[in-house]
Protein backbone atom coordinates (compact mmCIF):
# COMPACT_ATOMS: atom_id res chain seq x y z
CA UNK A 1 0.00 0.00 0.00
CA UNK A 2 1.53 3.39 -1.04
CA UNK A 3 2.57 5.57 1.88
CA UNK A 4 0.38 8.58 2.60
CA UNK A 5 0.64 11.95 4.24
CA UNK A 6 -2.14 11.89 6.85
CA UNK A 7 -3.48 14.66 9.09
CA UNK A 8 -5.55 13.76 12.17
CA UNK A 9 -7.50 16.43 14.06
CA UNK A 10 -9.01 15.59 17.45
CA UNK A 11 -9.84 16.97 20.86
CA UNK A 12 -9.21 13.82 22.91
CA UNK A 13 -5.80 12.16 22.74
CA UNK A 14 -3.24 10.45 24.95
CA UNK A 15 -2.99 10.63 27.97
CA UNK A 16 -6.73 11.25 28.23
CA UNK A 17 -8.60 8.09 29.33
CA UNK A 18 -11.70 8.02 27.10
CA UNK A 19 -13.05 6.07 24.11
CA UNK A 20 -12.42 8.97 21.71
CA UNK A 21 -8.89 9.36 23.02
CA UNK A 22 -8.26 5.65 22.39
CA UNK A 23 -9.66 6.04 18.86
CA UNK A 24 -7.45 8.96 17.81
CA UNK A 25 -4.33 7.79 19.67
CA UNK A 26 -4.32 4.17 18.49
CA UNK A 27 -5.17 5.21 14.94
CA UNK A 28 -2.32 7.75 14.79
CA UNK A 29 0.20 5.31 16.26
CA UNK A 30 -0.74 2.47 13.92
CA UNK A 31 -0.75 4.63 10.79
CA UNK A 32 2.77 5.76 11.70
CA UNK A 33 3.80 2.13 12.35
CA UNK A 34 2.62 1.29 8.83
CA UNK A 35 5.01 3.88 7.45
CA UNK A 36 2.69 6.80 6.77
CA UNK A 37 3.66 10.37 7.62
CA UNK A 38 1.22 11.30 10.36
CA UNK A 39 0.56 14.79 11.67
CA UNK A 40 -1.73 15.13 14.71
CA UNK A 41 -3.37 18.41 15.68
CA UNK A 42 -4.78 18.49 19.21
CA UNK A 43 -5.05 20.89 22.16
CA UNK A 44 -2.03 20.11 24.35
CA UNK A 45 -3.73 21.17 27.62
CA UNK A 46 -0.34 21.57 29.29
CA UNK A 47 1.03 18.12 28.33
CA UNK A 48 4.50 17.86 26.78
CA UNK A 49 4.26 15.56 23.75
CA UNK A 50 7.94 15.62 22.78
CA UNK A 51 8.80 12.13 24.04
CA UNK A 52 5.49 10.58 22.96
CA UNK A 53 5.84 12.01 19.44
CA UNK A 54 9.42 10.79 19.06
CA UNK A 55 8.61 7.34 20.42
CA UNK A 56 5.69 6.87 18.03
CA UNK A 57 7.17 8.68 15.00
CA UNK A 58 4.43 11.31 15.00
CA UNK A 59 4.38 15.03 14.33
CA UNK A 60 2.11 16.51 16.99
CA UNK A 61 0.99 20.14 16.77
CA UNK A 62 -0.91 22.22 19.31
CA UNK A 63 -4.32 23.63 18.37
CA UNK A 64 -3.68 26.28 21.01
CA UNK A 65 -4.77 27.01 24.55
CA UNK A 66 -8.50 26.70 25.21
CA UNK A 67 -9.92 29.72 27.01
CA UNK A 68 -13.44 28.38 27.53
CA UNK A 69 -13.62 26.10 30.55
CA UNK A 70 -16.35 23.70 31.56
CA UNK A 71 -18.41 24.79 34.55
CA UNK A 72 -17.24 22.76 37.54
CA UNK A 73 -20.00 21.45 39.78
CA UNK A 74 -18.58 22.61 43.11
CA UNK A 75 -20.13 24.31 46.12
CA UNK A 76 -23.17 23.60 48.25
CA UNK A 77 -26.24 21.73 47.02
CA UNK A 78 -28.02 24.81 45.66
CA UNK A 79 -24.91 26.18 43.99
CA UNK A 80 -24.36 22.85 42.25
CA UNK A 81 -27.97 22.84 41.01
CA UNK A 82 -27.60 26.37 39.64
CA UNK A 83 -24.30 25.56 37.96
CA UNK A 84 -25.75 22.36 36.48
CA UNK A 85 -28.66 24.36 35.05
CA UNK A 86 -26.45 26.97 33.42
CA UNK A 87 -24.04 24.33 32.11
CA UNK A 88 -26.89 22.45 30.47
CA UNK A 89 -28.35 25.63 28.94
CA UNK A 90 -25.00 26.69 27.50
CA UNK A 91 -24.38 23.24 26.02
CA UNK A 92 -27.84 23.15 24.46
CA UNK A 93 -27.75 26.67 23.03
CA UNK A 94 -24.17 27.07 21.78
CA UNK A 95 -22.25 23.83 22.54
CA UNK A 96 -20.26 25.65 25.21
CA UNK A 97 -17.38 25.12 25.92
CA UNK A 98 -16.70 22.89 22.91
CA UNK A 99 -17.73 25.51 20.34
CA UNK A 100 -14.30 27.12 20.80
CA UNK A 101 -12.76 24.09 19.07
CA UNK A 102 -14.53 24.99 15.84
CA UNK A 103 -12.58 28.23 15.59
CA UNK A 104 -9.32 26.76 16.88
CA UNK A 105 -9.43 23.99 14.28
CA UNK A 106 -10.41 26.32 11.45
CA UNK A 107 -7.61 28.77 12.23
CA UNK A 108 -5.03 26.01 12.60
CA UNK A 109 -5.91 24.33 9.30
CA UNK A 110 -5.22 27.49 7.33
CA UNK A 111 -1.56 26.51 7.56
CA UNK A 112 -2.04 22.88 6.46
CA UNK A 113 -2.00 21.62 2.86
CA UNK A 114 -0.74 18.83 0.66
CA UNK A 115 -2.07 15.94 2.76
CA UNK A 116 -3.49 12.82 1.14
CA UNK A 117 -5.95 12.19 3.93
CA UNK A 118 -7.54 14.32 6.64
CA UNK A 119 -9.26 12.47 9.50
CA UNK A 120 -11.24 14.46 12.07
CA UNK A 121 -12.37 12.61 15.19
CA UNK A 122 -15.50 13.52 17.16
CA UNK A 123 -16.85 13.92 19.83
CA UNK A 124 -17.02 16.84 20.29
CA UNK A 125 -18.56 17.65 16.92
CA UNK A 126 -17.15 21.21 16.68
CA UNK A 127 -13.97 19.40 15.57
CA UNK A 128 -15.81 18.49 12.34
CA UNK A 129 -17.34 21.96 12.11
CA UNK A 130 -13.89 23.52 12.27
CA UNK A 131 -12.68 21.36 9.39
CA UNK A 132 -15.76 22.25 7.34
CA UNK A 133 -15.14 25.95 8.00
CA UNK A 134 -11.49 25.71 6.90
CA UNK A 135 -11.88 23.46 3.86
CA UNK A 136 -12.83 24.90 0.50
CA UNK A 137 -12.19 24.24 -3.20
CA UNK A 138 -9.26 26.66 -3.10
CA UNK A 139 -7.90 25.21 0.13
CA UNK A 140 -8.76 21.50 0.28
CA UNK A 141 -6.06 20.71 2.89
CA UNK A 142 -6.15 17.06 1.79
CA UNK A 143 -7.32 14.95 -1.14
CA UNK A 144 -10.05 13.41 1.02
CA UNK A 145 -11.67 14.27 4.35
CA UNK A 146 -13.03 11.54 6.63
CA UNK A 147 -15.29 12.73 9.48
CA UNK A 148 -15.08 9.97 12.09
CA UNK A 149 -18.08 9.84 14.43
CA UNK A 150 -18.21 7.69 17.56
CA UNK A 151 -21.78 8.70 18.37
CA UNK A 152 -24.30 10.62 16.24
CA UNK A 153 -25.03 14.29 16.91
CA UNK A 154 -28.56 15.25 15.90
CA UNK A 155 -29.50 11.57 15.97
CA UNK A 156 -28.26 11.10 19.54
CA UNK A 157 -30.99 9.41 21.59
CA UNK A 158 -29.04 8.75 24.79
CA UNK A 159 -29.06 12.36 26.00
CA UNK A 160 -31.99 13.51 28.11
CA UNK A 161 -32.29 16.62 25.91
CA UNK A 162 -32.47 16.77 22.13
CA UNK A 163 -30.22 19.13 20.20
CA UNK A 164 -31.59 22.55 19.28
CA UNK A 165 -33.23 22.52 15.84
CA UNK A 166 -30.76 24.95 14.27
CA UNK A 167 -27.84 22.56 14.76
CA UNK A 168 -29.28 20.36 12.01
CA UNK A 169 -28.15 22.96 9.47
CA UNK A 170 -24.61 22.78 10.84
CA UNK A 171 -24.68 18.98 10.74
CA UNK A 172 -25.88 18.98 7.14
CA UNK A 173 -23.23 21.57 6.27
CA UNK A 174 -20.31 19.49 7.52
CA UNK A 175 -21.76 16.23 6.14
CA UNK A 176 -22.11 17.88 2.74
CA UNK A 177 -18.45 18.93 2.73
CA UNK A 178 -16.99 15.65 4.07
CA UNK A 179 -15.96 13.02 1.54
CA UNK A 180 -16.67 10.16 3.96
CA UNK A 181 -18.38 9.76 7.33
CA UNK A 182 -17.24 6.79 9.40
CA UNK A 183 -19.27 5.14 12.16
CA UNK A 184 -18.35 2.19 14.43
CA UNK A 185 -21.19 -0.21 13.52
CA UNK A 186 -24.03 -0.69 11.02
CA UNK A 187 -26.81 0.34 13.40
CA UNK A 188 -25.43 3.88 13.66
CA UNK A 189 -26.10 4.67 10.00
CA UNK A 190 -29.82 5.35 10.53
CA UNK A 191 -28.96 8.14 13.02
CA UNK A 192 -27.75 10.34 10.14
CA UNK A 193 -29.74 12.27 7.56
CA UNK A 194 -30.74 10.06 4.60
CA UNK A 195 -29.13 12.29 1.97
CA UNK A 196 -25.67 11.60 3.41
CA UNK A 197 -25.88 7.88 4.07
CA UNK A 198 -24.12 7.04 0.80
CA UNK A 199 -21.02 8.68 2.32
CA UNK A 200 -21.10 6.54 5.45
CA UNK A 201 -18.64 3.69 5.93
CA UNK A 202 -18.46 1.34 8.91
CA UNK A 203 -15.03 1.19 10.56
CA UNK A 204 -15.02 -0.24 14.10
CA UNK A 205 -12.99 0.99 17.02
CA UNK A 206 -9.47 -0.39 17.10
CA UNK A 207 -6.98 -1.64 19.65
CA UNK A 208 -3.49 -3.03 19.28
CA UNK A 209 -3.90 -6.75 19.96
CA UNK A 210 -0.30 -7.65 19.15
CA UNK A 211 1.65 -7.87 22.39
CA UNK A 212 -1.47 -7.42 24.52
CA UNK A 213 -1.17 -9.83 27.44
CA UNK A 214 -4.52 -10.86 28.89
CA UNK A 215 -4.21 -13.24 31.86
CA UNK A 216 -6.07 -16.53 31.71
CA UNK A 217 -9.23 -16.58 33.82
CA UNK A 218 -9.01 -18.47 37.08
CA UNK A 219 -11.78 -18.78 39.65
CA UNK A 220 -10.42 -17.38 42.92
CA UNK A 221 -13.37 -16.79 45.25
CA UNK A 222 -16.20 -19.07 46.32
CA UNK A 223 -18.68 -16.27 45.56
CA UNK A 224 -19.33 -14.40 42.28
CA UNK A 225 -17.15 -11.39 41.46
CA UNK A 226 -18.39 -9.30 38.56
CA UNK A 227 -17.67 -5.86 37.21
CA UNK A 228 -18.64 -2.84 35.16
CA UNK A 229 -16.38 -0.23 33.55
CA UNK A 230 -17.50 3.03 32.03
CA UNK A 231 -19.80 6.00 32.39
CA UNK A 232 -23.46 6.38 33.26
CA UNK A 233 -26.32 8.27 31.63
CA UNK A 234 -29.23 8.95 34.03
CA UNK A 235 -32.42 7.41 32.69
CA UNK A 236 -30.54 5.65 29.87
CA UNK A 237 -27.34 3.84 30.81
CA UNK A 238 -28.47 3.94 34.41
CA UNK A 239 -27.19 1.63 37.19
CA UNK A 240 -30.00 2.38 39.66
CA UNK A 241 -32.26 -0.59 38.92
CA UNK A 242 -29.29 -2.96 38.98
CA UNK A 243 -27.88 -1.82 42.33
CA UNK A 244 -31.40 -1.61 43.75
CA UNK A 245 -31.89 -5.28 42.90
CA UNK A 246 -28.50 -6.20 44.32
CA UNK A 247 -29.38 -4.38 47.54
CA UNK A 248 -32.17 -6.90 48.12
CA UNK A 249 -30.12 -9.94 47.05
CA UNK A 250 -29.08 -11.76 50.21
CA UNK A 251 -26.25 -13.97 48.91
CA UNK A 252 -22.57 -13.04 48.96
CA UNK A 253 -21.05 -11.37 45.93
CA UNK A 254 -18.74 -8.51 44.95
CA UNK A 255 -19.65 -5.95 42.32
CA UNK A 256 -16.61 -3.91 41.21
CA UNK A 257 -17.27 -0.69 39.29
CA UNK A 258 -14.66 1.42 37.49
CA UNK A 259 -16.07 4.84 36.66
CA UNK A 260 -15.41 8.56 36.75
CA UNK A 261 -18.98 9.08 38.03
CA UNK A 262 -18.56 7.51 41.44
CA UNK A 263 -21.11 9.87 42.99
CA UNK A 264 -23.98 8.02 41.29
CA UNK A 265 -23.25 4.88 43.32
CA UNK A 266 -22.32 6.36 46.68
CA UNK A 267 -25.90 6.18 48.10
CA UNK A 268 -25.83 2.41 47.57
CA UNK A 269 -22.42 1.95 49.17
CA UNK A 270 -23.97 2.34 52.63
CA UNK A 271 -26.40 -0.48 51.87
CA UNK A 272 -24.15 -2.90 50.01
CA UNK A 273 -20.99 -2.03 51.96
CA UNK A 274 -18.11 -4.37 51.00
CA UNK A 275 -20.26 -6.07 48.32
CA UNK A 276 -19.97 -2.90 46.19
CA UNK A 277 -16.44 -1.80 45.36
CA UNK A 278 -16.38 1.62 43.66
CA UNK A 279 -13.13 2.52 41.93
CA UNK A 280 -11.96 5.41 39.78
CA UNK A 281 -11.16 4.79 36.12
CA UNK A 282 -7.74 3.29 35.37
CA UNK A 283 -5.65 3.02 32.16
CA UNK A 284 -7.05 0.71 29.52
CA UNK A 285 -4.31 -1.94 29.62
CA UNK A 286 -4.60 -2.22 33.41
CA UNK A 287 -8.38 -2.38 33.18
CA UNK A 288 -8.31 -5.25 30.68
CA UNK A 289 -6.15 -7.31 33.03
CA UNK A 290 -8.48 -6.68 35.97
CA UNK A 291 -11.66 -7.42 34.02
CA UNK A 292 -10.22 -10.67 32.65
CA UNK A 293 -10.14 -12.00 36.21
CA UNK A 294 -13.85 -11.35 36.85
CA UNK A 295 -16.43 -14.14 36.74
CA UNK A 296 -18.59 -12.05 34.40
CA UNK A 297 -19.11 -8.46 33.28
CA UNK A 298 -22.10 -6.12 33.15
CA UNK A 299 -23.10 -4.01 30.17
CA UNK A 300 -25.65 -1.27 30.82
CA UNK A 301 -27.45 -1.04 27.51
CA UNK A 302 -27.93 2.34 25.81
CA UNK A 303 -31.49 1.23 25.05
CA UNK A 304 -31.14 2.37 21.46
CA UNK A 305 -30.22 0.59 18.25
CA UNK A 306 -28.06 3.45 16.92
CA UNK A 307 -25.47 3.74 19.70
CA UNK A 308 -23.31 0.95 21.07
CA UNK A 309 -21.16 1.23 24.22
CA UNK A 310 -17.50 1.19 23.22
CA UNK A 311 -16.66 -0.77 26.37
CA UNK A 312 -17.96 -3.90 24.58
CA UNK A 313 -14.67 -3.97 22.68
CA UNK A 314 -12.74 -4.24 25.94
CA UNK A 315 -15.21 -6.79 27.24
CA UNK A 316 -14.79 -8.92 24.10
CA UNK A 317 -11.01 -8.86 24.48
CA UNK A 318 -11.21 -10.16 28.08
CA UNK A 319 -13.16 -13.21 26.95
CA UNK A 320 -15.45 -13.05 29.99
CA UNK A 321 -19.23 -13.66 29.81
CA UNK A 322 -21.22 -10.42 29.53
CA UNK A 323 -24.71 -9.79 30.88
CA UNK A 324 -26.64 -7.07 29.03
CA UNK A 325 -28.87 -5.04 31.36
CA UNK A 326 -31.64 -3.08 29.63
CA UNK A 327 -34.26 -0.70 30.99
CA UNK A 328 -36.83 -3.51 31.21
CA UNK A 329 -34.57 -6.26 32.61
CA UNK A 330 -36.34 -8.39 35.25
CA UNK A 331 -32.98 -9.68 36.57
CA UNK A 332 -33.90 -13.36 36.25
CA UNK A 333 -30.88 -13.66 33.99
CA UNK A 334 -28.69 -11.92 36.57
CA UNK A 335 -29.61 -14.57 39.14
CA UNK A 336 -28.53 -17.23 36.65
CA UNK A 337 -25.22 -15.43 36.16
CA UNK A 338 -24.73 -15.15 39.91
CA UNK A 339 -25.25 -18.93 40.05
CA UNK A 340 -22.59 -19.45 37.35
CA UNK A 341 -25.00 -20.11 34.47
CA UNK A 342 -23.90 -17.93 31.53
CA UNK A 343 -25.97 -19.36 28.70
CA UNK A 344 -27.74 -15.99 28.35
CA UNK A 345 -24.48 -14.13 27.70
CA UNK A 346 -24.21 -11.43 25.02
CA UNK A 347 -22.92 -12.48 21.64
CA UNK A 348 -19.96 -10.21 21.00
CA UNK A 349 -17.84 -9.72 17.92
CA UNK A 350 -14.49 -11.59 17.97
CA UNK A 351 -11.57 -9.42 19.16
CA UNK A 352 -9.87 -9.79 15.76
CA UNK A 353 -12.49 -7.46 14.28
CA UNK A 354 -11.00 -4.62 16.33
CA UNK A 355 -7.36 -5.21 15.36
CA UNK A 356 -5.96 -1.70 14.89
CA UNK A 357 -3.89 -2.87 11.92
CA UNK A 358 -7.05 -3.76 10.01
CA UNK A 359 -8.83 -0.60 11.19
CA UNK A 360 -6.00 1.70 10.08
CA UNK A 361 -5.83 0.04 6.66
CA UNK A 362 -9.58 0.56 6.25
CA UNK A 363 -9.12 4.33 6.65
CA UNK A 364 -6.29 4.42 4.12
CA UNK A 365 -8.31 2.40 1.58
CA UNK A 366 -10.98 5.11 1.61
CA UNK A 367 -8.40 7.46 0.08
CA UNK A 368 -7.37 4.87 -2.51
CA UNK A 369 -11.01 4.27 -3.50
CA UNK A 370 -12.02 7.94 -3.51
Amino acid sequence: MPKKKILIVASSFYPNNSPRSFRSTELARELARQGHEVVVKIPFRGFNYSDFAAENHLIIKDLGALRFKDIELKGNKWMILIKRFFRRVLILLIEFPFIELMFKVSKSLKHESGHNLLISVAVPFPIHWGVAKARSKRHEIADAWIADCGDPYMGDTTDSFRKMFYFKYIEKWFCRKADFITVPFEGAISAYYPEFRDKIRVIPQGIRLEGLKIPDYKKVNDYPVFGYAGGFIPGKRDPKSLVHFLSAYNKKFKFVVYTAQTEMLLPYKQILQERLDIKHSIPRDDLLKVLSGMDFLINLDNNTSTQLPSKLIDYAITGRPVLNVTSDTDFTLLIEFLDGDYKGRMKLEPPEKYDIRVVAEAFVRLHDND
